[in-house]
């Protein structure tokens, strides 16, 4: 059977006005900034005033490690909130906005799948309202004023050896990750050795991402540690008198973007971490203003639950105050057969064994979320191969956690296909069994804190880190940093720090090669195994296939 690609079933949806989804909200007209029809900014005025109102519930979407067979985790999401809203409830999706650099990559888009997915599709996965382009140019600002307070006379002291604020660009360029800039001459500054990251990974998406109001924005921005003196000091974002200039680049990208999904359900799509190498979740203030307009908030993290739920649990519900009522676990039949050691050109063939080989990488999630007092459900994504034999191997492994799982078909029904999980969500979410607590205290050392994520979550042996990397987490933690919950950069696809390895493995270490302070967003970044803050393209990326047809339609993006 053949089916419509993604893109061709965003564009024949039949939009409504972006206005008329705000008035379902609540939001008048005058406090939607419109980037055409069918986009539009949420005003800084109407947030604030929310303020009052009671929150609804918080449900978290997350899922297994990722697997080339796919996961469907934000068409899961979108799904799920068509699905609260078919069966009654008032609710809101919550998600994040789109990286060019994998878009152009591997991915080719982020918006959802089938008929569970948010629109303008095409404008969300390339420029959308220049969020991205906001954070870069915000970023780059501050690399920019460094190294020009360095060349007027470094009147700070910086020194140029210890200049830590790398630049960022919204695009996968291995050629950048290490750069010699100010070559050419006297005019041209001072050489030093530095890079680039991806913007996702920037300091400034995560404050962004994490702010509540521009006040707030601008004091984390101006908490930035840009650099060392020679006597190590820190240097930051304020001592250049950069941050209020930042804030300006970020006044509108603060906003909330409003869209809606095929089935005219409000959606707040805003930010952009990404979850390997960044905290993975949307923006603190789309969720509450989601949370104060509606009853329900479907949110997701990013990639599996051993690295989005995580770190949305111990950094974004740490630092907003949030809990979450209950947590769904997107899993695929497809995905437990690689786990299972089935290749991916062999997925379509019925194998009942290598799901139930497969199943403990679900498992382990399942028990993950769990230790932070969240209820769990498990969402089957369906595809046409998967054999009613397989979906009942899942469904029995699942019930054996004391959990219970859903065969979940919107992809290619919407929100009539996922109506029994809805339905369950909405029961575990009423049922007022949720004790969240995040897995480690804020008191709890630096380095303590690496351990116990990499030993309870990843169920690692412990942490191999040089004694370099261990004296200057205890030099932060001198310097008032030790209560900073940690952001463990490290492959999706596996529990390890190897790619390769699937399944839920044990007797392994977690190799933490850096560490980085991120003073302004908040926390403390270990960057673990190979994993690269500026990713690289594939050998085939997605941008051979990304065209405009004869008839101006994008073509190639997913």
């Amino acid at each position: 059977m053949a089916f419509k690609p993604d893109i061709e079933i965003a564009r024949e949806a039949t939009k409504k006005p972006i206005v008329d989804i705000g008035a379902k909200l609540g939001i008048p007209p005058e406090h939607l900034q419109p980037y055409g029809h069918d986009k539009a900014k949420v005003g800084h005025a109407f947030i604030q005033a929310l303020d009052a109102r009671p929150m609804g519930k918080l449900i978290l979407v997350t899922a297994i490690n990722p697997t080339p067979a796919g996961e469907g985790k934000t068409t899961t999401t979108v799904g799920l909130g068509d699905g609260l809203n078919r069966i009654g409830k008032k609710a809101i999706i919550c998600i994040r906005e789109a990286s060019l650099g994998p878009n152009f990559g591997m991915k080719g888009g982020a918006a959802g799948g089938g008929y569970s997915q948010v629109v303008p599709m095409e404008e969300m996965n390339l420029h959308f309202t220049g969020d991205f382009h906001a954070i870069t140019s915000a970023h780059n600002l501050l690399a920019a004023m460094i190294d020009n307070h360095i060349h007027w006379g470094n009147s700070l002291d910086i020194d140029e050896r210890r200049v830590v604020w790398r630049r960022v660009m919204d695009m996968n360029d291995r050629a950048l990750r290490d750069v010699v800039v100010s070559l050419g001459g006297v005019a041209n500054g001072f050489p030093r050795e530095t890079g680039f990251d991806i913007t996702a990974a920037s300091e400034v998406m995560a404050i962004l991402c994490l702010s509540n109001d521009l006040d707030d924005l601008q004091a984390r921005l101006s908490n930035i540690v840009v650099a060392y003196t020679r006597e190590k000091k820190p240097v930051y974002c304020r001592d250049l008198k950069a941050d209020g200039a930042m804030t300006v680049l970020l006044k509108d990208a603060m906003q909330p973007n409003l869209v809606q999904t095929l089935e005219n359900n409000p959606a707040f799509v805003h930010g952009g971490p990404f979850a390997n190498i960044a905290h993975g979740c949307n923006s603190v203030i789309a969720t509450k203003t989601a949370l104060r307009l509606g009853d329900y908030v479907v949110t997701e993290a990013g990639f599996g639950a051993d690295l989005g739920a995580e770190k949305f649990f111990d950094i974004k519900c740490r630092k907003a105050g949030l809990a979450p009522a209950a947590a769904v676990i997107v899993a695929t039949v497809r995905a437990m057969k690689m786990n299972g050691g089935v290749a991916k050109a062999d997925l379509e063939s019925e194998n009942v064994a290598a799901v139930q080989a497969g199943c403990p990488n679900l498992g382990r999630h399942i028990d993950n979320v769990k230790r932070f007092g969240v209820p769990v459900v498990v969402a089957i994504n369906h595809f046409s191969s998967d054999t009613d034999a397989e979906v009942e191997a899942v469904k029995a492994y699942v019930a054996e956690r004391g959990a219970r799982a859903f065969l979940c078909k919107h992809w290619a029904q919407g929100s009539a296909g996922i109506e029994d999980l809805a339905h369950h969500v909405v029961e575990l979410a009423e049922s007022g069994v949720a004790n969240f607590a995040p897995i480690y205290p804020d008191e709890m050392g630096l380095f303590a804190k690496i351990e116990t994520i990499a030993r309870t979550i990843y169920h690692a042996d412990g942490v191999d880190a040089d004694p370099s990397i261990r004296k200057q987490l205890k030099t932060w933690e001198a310097a008032g940093y030790g209560h900073l919950p940690v952001c463990i950069a490290k492959t999706q696809y596996s529990f390890t720090t190897n790619p390769n390895t699937r399944g839920a493995p044990t007797g392994f270490t977690i190799p933490v090669r850096e560490v980085r302070l991120s003073a302004g967003a908040g926390f403390i970044v270990a960057i673990c195994g190979e994993i690269m803050t500026m990713p690289g393209l594939p050998k085939t990326p997605s941008a051979e296939l990304i065209r405009v047809n004869k008839q101006g339609f994008v073509e190639g993006l997913s």
